[in-house]
């Protein structure tokens, strides 16, 4: 795979899971890093472990869902570097594992303000800045919830269908400026959030987590979840110069979960 060595890497809710993974990824491939979370304890961890590495980081702590936090922290980046090469929209959460009928209207409020208002308003700063520079790839992490039914997890899968809708009409508006767009769309991985799923269904079925990884697992066609790392090689492609004509995709990571 082709190196990153001087690009300008956005990566937002890096503080953990596929976030921190692809920051170190992108760090070992000479990146410089542009990265943020709500975890102030979580990504300060992640950049310092960087900056001790010989990375280059701007860390900031800010929610995807503030408009101008998100300018000033793209901002930041062009005062020190002057561009933006690739953006990784990532920050998202999940509503647990809930009916329709039962999720507070709050909690549906909170998903999609994260996961696909967060994705909207990355994108609207981020796109002005490559279409000045006639390039850039752009990364939403949406899900296989987003490309399937995926019940008691409605207000999850609805956010994540709003992320690959807005991929591929911004892929669509931006491709003759050399701006590629697309989706990552993972099913079940061991990061924090499955983890708490897993939790979530032990506790609605009267299991234990391991009892209930075996059930989320059994969905599963391959019958495991898979590693963070065989998540994160694929987003590094779909972003890399060598993936140069592949735009408003939804790729599927998920152990064969959409296929059948």
């Amino acid at each position: 795979m082709a190196d990153f060595e001087g690009k300008v890497v956005q990566i937002t809710g890096a503080a953990s899971g596929f976030g921190a993974l692809a920051a170190a990824d992108f760090a070992a491939k000479g990146a410089r890093l542009l990265l943020s979370d709500v975890n102030e304890v979580g990504l300060n961890e992640v950049a310092d472990a960087l900056r001790s590495d010989g990375a280059d980081v701007i860390s900031e702590v800010f929610s995807v869902t503030d408009d101008t936090a998100m300018a000033q922290h793209i901002a930041s980046a062009l005062d020190r570097w002057g561009t933006l090469d690739i953006a990784l929209n990532n920050a998202g959460i999940g509503n647990g594992v809930v009916k329709l009928q039962d999720i507070p209207l709050e909690d549906y409020d909170r998903v999609m303000d994260i996961n696909a208002k967060g994705v909207f308003i990355g994108m609207r700063h981020q796109i002005p800045v490559m279409m000045k520079a006639n390039t850039g790839a752009i990364l939403n992490t949406a899900s296989a919830a987003g490309l399937v039914g995926s019940g008691h997890l409605s207000a999850y899968a609805a956010s994540k269908h709003a992320v690959i809708g807005m991929t591929k009409a911004a892929a669509d508006e931006v491709a003759r400026y050399n701006i590629r767009v697309n989706a990552i769309c993972p099913s079940f991985a061991s990061t924090p959030m499955v983890e708490s799923m897993g939790d979530m269904v032990g506790a609605a079925h009267g299991i234990s987590r391991e009892d209930a990884y075996k059930r989320i697992a059994a969905r599963v066609p391959m019958r495991r979840v898979a590693e963070p790392a065989e998540v994160v090689q694929a987003m590094l492609f779909i972003v890399s110069d060598a993936n140069s004509f592949m735009t408003g995709q939804a790729i599927s990571v998920d152990g064969g979960l959409t296929a059948v």
